[in-house]
């Protein structure tokens, strides 16, 4: 099984492609371009024969601004030139036969995880975010495809210093700058690691102060004292983090078998849009 975070693909195209790239009616369509080079790189690249891309149908609120009004808050409002070429990449991904969702209330992450959860053989994440490493079984697999990487679950306990299941907790303790969340202050990865792995897990090191204080730790003293200040900050924080694995997908929703590339559809995504022929050639189409 193939999972894609579909939105931090569409970004990273965005931003890299020069907003000069444009249709035929000189709209841009630098992030349409570049993610759709990116599914048909990564399509003819694999045989799963389940696939599905996730999107993020609101790119700036999310059930997350429920518990913490400012969850990703520091960031920029999208553009709405990004904004006008999200559908056209959808369709894109729609057409070359993989399954696609989104939700108004839940974020790709959730949507990823709650399949993830379902699964009956290895998956494999497409994507760049660490957050979804706490999905990662014995058997699963994150690539974050545009550096070529990948990794299981001990390349991730290697990369953080935790294993996959403890990166919720990870978080609670450092924060995430990128989605505005917390943390405890003061504590960093190295410290978070090292709590966690005498511990076991947040709610251990919530419950006893003085046995953090106790443990031998480097800064245990001052760890402590910060655990005890920042409790609740730890607790959201973990809230936060934690990607929801039990989303209530119908039958449609969770059937992501792959399908044959409707080349029709693309042909016609590919005209109205504006995608010149290099591109239709990856798409498997003849020269406009």
């Amino acid at each position: 099984m193939l999972l894609v975070d579909a939105s931090v693909y569409i970004f990273r195209a965005f931003h890299s492609l020069p907003s000069s790239l444009t249709g035929a009616g000189g709209q841009p369509i630098n992030a349409v371009h570049g993610y759709a080079t990116f599914v048909a790189g990564l399509l003819g690249g694999i045989d799963d024969r389940e696939a599905a891309a996730a999107f993020d149908e609101s790119l700036t609120r999310s059930f997350r601004n429920q518990l913490f009004a400012d969850y990703k808050a520091n960031r920029e409002t999208p553009p709405q030139a990004l904004v006008d070429q999200i559908a056209a990449c959808r369709e894109i991904t729609e057409a070359l036969g993989m399954a696609t969702l989104s939700s108004p209330v839940y974020e790709a992450d959730d949507l990823i995880g709650t399949l993830a959860a379902g699964a009956d053989t290895p998956v494999t994440i497409v994507t760049s975010d660490k957050d979804l490493a706490q999905l990662l079984g014995p058997t699963d697999t994150l690539w974050d495809y545009a550096r070529e990487t990948r990794y299981d679950a001990a390349a991730i306990e290697a990369k953080f210093g935790v294993p996959p299941a403890a990166i919720a907790d990870y978080l609670a303790l450092v924060g995430d700058p990128v989605d505005n969340i917390p943390g405890v202050p003061g504590i960093g990865a190295k410290s978070a690691a090292a709590l966690l792995g005498r511990f076991g897990d947040l709610d251990t090191l919530l419950a006893d102060h003085r046995a953090v204080a106790a443990s031998g730790l480097r800064g245990a003293a001052s760890m402590a004292t910060r655990l005890a200040e920042h409790a609740d900050s730890a607790r959201l924080s973990r809230r936060l983090a934690t990607i929801v694995t039990d989303l209530d997908l119908d039958a449609g929703q969770r059937d992501i078998r792959r399908r044959p590339a409707d080349h029709e559809r693309l042909d016609a995504i590919c005209r109205r849009v504006g995608l010149g022929d290099r591109l239709r050639s990856r798409l498997g189409l003849a020269a406009a």
